[in-house]
């Protein structure tokens, strides 16, 4: 997984030198004296240059290669600073010390924007994986518990992304965070959340979103799709394999006025299979053109149907990886895969 980190940071290393040149070609000098001070600009000049290097290193898969032991540095440590070139194992005493601190420090952000939980039951296995396109993104993803204490388990796409779609996305979080634990069925969070946001002023996209609870006591999963890419339910029954879309159920959050939102129930069982995906995922493109599709994600998941959850989204991540042949990804990625247990 080496080369997804490295290019995940190019990628990001990519975007930043666009906006810092963007901004130097487009501010007046007036307001670059302000916000520079007395660095002037050649200090943004080199600061390009870092990143160049950095975005070089990355391309030819060395970045982050150690100058002490030769091997690669840490990828947490090198997603926090790209400049990093000394293994966590190979650093001083204080260098150490001081440097799990900033750890520590990052890692709290990053879980404070993360659901704080996956379900807690034997029976569902559950990982998840999430990056956009640009610095922040739309898509979403949450675990919940319902009223009547089944888990509950989201994913959504705000339409668009960068800045404004976070922020509907954070809005949109807080909305479901209160209005799960006090409702039963994914269906009536779904209508009233949209009765909430069509027509508010402030709302002014609309967003795709899944939601299903699922009771470990039966294993049943009850859904409601407001107009999400449908997920991949990889069902065995009978010595056979069958997939499943499970197709929208309703319109997205905040696109029509006064339609209906309704839920289907499936009976899972050991052994099944259930993958949710936002629509980065299925149109990736290569350099062809092409997007990754429908078939692909299937002919993954029946390949990879023995495969913990965690081990499923490492090996959709390598597939995008490989088929987009490092091209920057245009749209947010976000996976959930979940796997009956027992």
């Amino acid at each position: 997984m080496a080369s997804v980190v490295q290019k995940e940071i190019q990628e990001c290393l990519c975007e930043k030198r666009e906006h810092l040149t963007g901004w130097l070609q487009t501010t007046p000098e007036e307001k670059k004296q302000v916000v520079l001070g007395p660095g002037g600009q050649a200090a943004v000049h080199s600061h390009l240059e870092v990143i160049d290097t950095a975005m070089e290193q990355a391309s030819a898969g060395r970045l982050g290669v150690c100058t002490v032991c030769g091997g690669f540095v840490e990828a947490e440590l090198l997603e926090m600073d790209y400049t990093a070139c000394v293994c966590l194992d190979d650093l001083s005493l204080d260098e150490r010390r001081s440097l799990e601190m900033e750890l520590e420090l990052a890692q709290s952000v990053q879980r404070s924007l993360l659901p704080s939980h996956v379900p807690d039951t034997p029976v569902l296995e559950t990982a998840a994986f999430s990056r956009p396109a640009q610095i922040i993104g739309g898509d979403y993803f949450d675990f919940f518990r319902f009223q009547d204490g089944c888990h509950g388990l989201a994913i959504g796409d705000v339409a668009g992304h960068g800045v404004s779609a976070s922020l509907h996305m954070a809005s949109m979080q807080a909305l479901l965070r209160t209005l799960i634990p006090i409702n039963q069925a994914p269906q009536d969070v779904a209508q009233h959340v949209n009765q909430l946001m069509i027509h508010n002023v402030r709302f002014t996209s609309f967003m795709a979103l899944f939601l299903a609870t699922f009771d470990p006591a039966t294993l049943t999963l009850t859904y409601c799709n407001a107009g999400h890419t449908p997920p991949l339910l990889l069902q065995r029954g009978d010595g056979m394999t069958g997939v499943r879309w499970l197709g929208p159920t309703g319109a997205a959050i905040g696109l029509v006025e006064d339609i209906p939102f309704t839920a289907e129930t499936i009976q899972l069982a050991s052994g099944d299979v259930l993958l949710m995906v936002t629509d980065g995922v299925t149109e990736a493109v290569n350099p062809a053109e092409q997007q990754f599709g429908y078939e692909r994600l299937i002919d993954l998941v029946q390949t990879a149907r023995q495969a913990s959850a965690r081990e499923l989204i490492l090996m959709l991540r390598q597939a995008i990886d490989d088929f987009t042949e490092g091209r920057p990804l245009t749209d947010d990625v976000t996976i959930v895969a979940c796997k009956i247990v027992g």
